[in-house]
């Protein structure tokens, strides 16, 4: 006994040096520090993405922006063919937003308030709006390169567009981006997830994160072990609605505070092009800090660039690549043009009476939650529960609309994510043994992984998961952006209705693409850019 203990207290070090080192890295990707010092202006990812999404915007000649409105309609509109998809673009698009709208969508925007002020909410929606042309590029391209297997069912993504648009000599870039996906998938798409859901059960019933983590894996593998077309249905159901009501206690929240608005938008709006000064528990920020942590934390939301969303709208059932680029762009700006902005209007907004502790450890009352000593998911719920103070069960009403909406986000999230893991791990598999037989094996084996991975994330210390999940998300998106940049001519000519633009690689050109374009329930045809 002796021994192990000593064993045990041995490895502390290690570890701790090992989240050290893994800390470092992430920081470095996302955050452009070393050793907590600042290495380069602007961190690595952020410039990657950023100079690649402004590529696609303007060879796109910005048509996601001149395009939005016949976008945002084309989402009421009835569309799709039962025989050229597996589920409705619209359940393509729930699917992707279940991935998209989570933990980042609370929790994420107080940290960029947190670290930026509140002029990181405008670099935010800069970047959602950059972020639309990356993704209408992983939608359109994700149909356009989809494989169609022999018993009829349509899969794709990133490692398809890849293989079949880039060629066999480009396949191991698609290898590196699914071990990635794999990797992510676990991490910030399970474990991450599967964390937050155990906390917020136990704050709203009592029970221990183990049970929470438990009725979670239970509820997560009714829907998934009915593959795409179950997740697809729970979530074009789920996701409209969840995000609906959270928006409209938002919009309340809001209505009670209006007398501020014009205010928060001053603060917005001066914040992104001067240096912001500390107030409260806010520390300051330089323009360069409101820059770095808007965009870190929107890229971070939207998920534009990072190769996961087109696994989703690859299945949808239309053979426009166009029409699917379009709905993958309001994806995006779904995401955080608009309820990344209700959470950061509210938490800007919204007056209470909050506590912060200077540097001289003195605290005062503030009267809005980013001036507080509050940070994360907690500011978040403190300025609902600011605007809904009445309590329910013990506990305030805004805090249980806050963790009831993290809740359904993460619940969702987890549905997708399992998806995301699934068609990673199958194309590795098809590399070396590609068997149909075997693929539907290994997914059940992948299905039933997954919920165990629920149940133990849920009750784990998840410091060292977290940084992980960081190098694991620029894992993915690189290997993604290179093909966005290598296929972009293809994407251009997509959004200019050339359905079957580019050439295939290791096979014909689908017959789909060929074929007349849907004409949907408005008499509009599917190609907008003439």
């Amino acid at each position: 006994m002796a021994s192990a203990a000593a064993d045990a207290v041995a490895a502390e070090p290690a570890v701790v040096g090992l989240i050290d080192h893994v800390t470092n890295v992430s920081d470095f990707i996302w955050g452009g520090t070393w050793n907590g010092e600042q290495a380069i202006p602007l961190p690595p990812m952020v410039l990657i993405l950023l100079g690649i999404g402004m590529y696609m915007m303007i060879g796109l000649r910005f048509y996601p922006l001149r395009q939005l409105w016949p976008a945002f309609v084309g989402i009421f509109r009835k569309q799709g063919d039962k025989s050229s998809g597996e589920i409705s673009p619209f359940a393509a698009l729930s699917t992707a937003l279940s991935g998209q709208v989570g933990t980042g969508n609370l929790a994420g925007v107080a940290t960029a308030i947190a670290l930026g002020g509140p002029g990181a909410i405008f670099w935010m929606w800069i970047t959602a709006l950059i972020g639309m042309a990356l993704a209408f590029a992983e939608g359109a391209l994700a149909i356009r390169y989809r494989e169609v297997l022999p018993d009829g069912t349509r899969r794709g993504g990133p490692m398809s567009y890849i293989t079949f648009g880039l060629g066999p000599k480009w396949k191991w870039l698609a290898i590196v981006f699914s071990l990635g996906t794999v990797l992510s998938a676990i991490v910030t798409g399970n474990m991450i997830q599967a964390n937050s859901a155990g906390e917020s059960i136990q704050q709203l019933t009592g029970l221990s994160p183990d049970i929470g983590g438990l009725i979670v894996a239970a509820l997560v593998f009714i829907v998934i072990i009915g593959g795409i077309k179950s997740i697809g249905a729970v979530a074009e159901k789920v996701v409209p609605t969840m995000a609906a009501a959270y928006l409209l206690m938002a919009l309340i929240a809001i209505i009670i505070n209006i007398e501020d608005i014009p205010e928060t938008f001053g603060l917005i709006f001066y914040g992104a092009f001067n240096a912001q000064s500390a107030t409260g528990g806010f520390l300051g920020a330089a323009v360069i800090i409101a820059i770095r942590a808007g965009v870190a934390r929107g890229l971070f939301s939207n998920e534009a660039g990072q190769g996961s969303t087109p696994m989703a709208h690859a299945v949808a059932r239309t053979t426009d690549p166009a029409l699917q680029g379009r709905f993958a762009m309001m994806g995006t700006f779904i995401d955080t043009i608009i309820v990344c902005t209700m959470t950061a209007l509210v938490i800007l907004t919204v007056q209470g009476s909050f506590t912060a502790t200077d540097a001289a450890g003195v605290v005062t009352v503030q009267e809005h939650a980013w001036n507080s000593d509050l940070r994360g998911f907690a500011m978040t719920a403190g300025a609902f529960a600011a605007a809904f103070p009445y309590t329910l069960g013990g506990l305030p009403i805004g805090v249980l609309i806050a963790s009831v909406a993290l809740l359904l986000f993460v619940f969702t999230t987890l549905l997708t994510w399992s998806y995301y893991g699934e068609r990673a791990v199958t194309y590795i598999y098809d590399q070396v043994a590609s068997t149909r037989s075997g693929e539907r094996t290994l997914q059940i084996l992948w299905r039933l992984l997954w919920c165990v991975m629920i149940w133990v994330g849920s009750f784990q210390e998840l410091d060292l998961v977290w940084r992980m999940g960081d190098i694991a998300n620029a894992a993915m998106a690189l290997p993604n952006l290179v093909a966005l940049a290598l296929l972009a001519p293809v994407v251009f000519a997509l959004a200019r209705g050339q359905r079957a633009a580019g050439k295939d690689h290791g096979r014909e050109t689908p017959q789909e693409l060929y074929d007349a374009p849907v004409i949907d329930a408005g008499g509009h045809g599917s190609v907008l850019d003439k």
